[in-house]
């Protein structure tokens, strides 16, 4: 097996349906397993033994039920594909599963975990749906927060910088039922007002402040002395930490905002940890070549 060391976080991805989403960042076994494939299998042509899955995974805690439950479902889902050698079943990723993939490794790599180049602009996303399209509602809702909108007034979102959402939009077909615009706070409205109103700050330091919590400690915190199972749940924490953040400026957060340590945690212990679980990996893990 290649040795791979790099990081990986299955954020800004646009899903079919909400469920499709929730279940990429919020159902245990799924969203440990999102982490597994960025870091050992994205960006290889190979499929991995549905065997050497469960392996893997049992060293987190998941069951061999939960995990073959998990792979069939995100094979019906079109994220992964099924090679079948012998009596064996191998699994690798779909072209949609590698744009998921990919489409977060970008947002967080070119974005960090603080908004430091912020020009002042806002992405501005207002629409009015009729009565009969309820659950487009509540989808295009789902779809905005994902790319790190909020909710300003009824209607009407806002995410700072610019934030190109045609393609998430597109499958929706809202036509004449939704505008976007680029805009900039003036007279009586300010950005530190805008931000306030519109983002849930309080909460958002919460979740990095558990993050911190759980691995900001002397010594380091270990999955049971197991690098590899450190290593998936810790891209897996920071997931459930970074997946909803909307990169707000920094120069209108709070001083010692979390974001900024639990970055430096998160950094510091995937590179300690990484050899030891690529080590491990290669040991585990039974592939093919597609």
């Amino acid at each position: 097996m290649t040795n791979i060391g790099r990081l990986v976080y299955p954020l800004g991805v646009t899903f079919e349906n909400e469920d499709e989403q929730t279940a990429a960042t919020s159902a245990r076994p799924q969203s440990l397993m999102f982490s597994f494939l960025g870091i050992y299998v994205l960006d290889r042509d190979v499929a991995v033994y549905s065997g050497s899955v469960i392996d893997v995974l049992a060293r987190l805690g998941v069951s061999e039920d939960a995990v073959r439950s998990t792979l069939s479902r995100m094979a019906r889902r079109d994220l992964l594909t099924r090679h079948r050698r012998g009596r064996k079943a191998y699994f690798g990723l779909t072209e949609r599963a590698i744009r998921v993939l990919q489409d977060g490794r970008r947002r967080v790599r070119d974005t960090g975990a603080v908004n430091e180049d912020w020009d002042g602009t806002w992405t501005v996303v207002a629409f009015s749906l009729p009565n009969d399209r309820v659950s487009t509602r509540h989808d295009l809702r789902s779809r905005l927060a994902w790319a790190g909108f909020a909710s300003l007034q009824a209607g009407l979102w806002i995410a700072p910088g610019t934030k190109d959402i045609a393609a998430a939009l597109a499958p929706l077909e809202l036509g004449d039922h939704v505008t976007t615009l680029q805009a900039r706070a003036m007279g009586l409205t300010d950005s530190a007002d805008l931000i306030r109103r519109a983002f849930d700050i309080d909460g958002i330091a919460a979740r990095y402040q558990a993050f911190l919590g759980q691995w900001d400690t002397s010594p380091p915190p270990a999955v049971a002395g197991d690098d590899l199972a450190c290593q998936i749940r810790l891209h897996t924490d920071w997931l459930q930490v970074v997946r909803w953040d909307p990169h707000l400026p920094a120069e209108h957060l709070p001083e010692q905002w979390p974001a900024i340590r639990a970055e430096q945690v998160f950094s510091l212990l995937n590179r300690k940890i990484a050899p030891g679980a690529a080590k491990l990996a290669a040991a585990l893990l039974d592939e093919i070549s597609l």
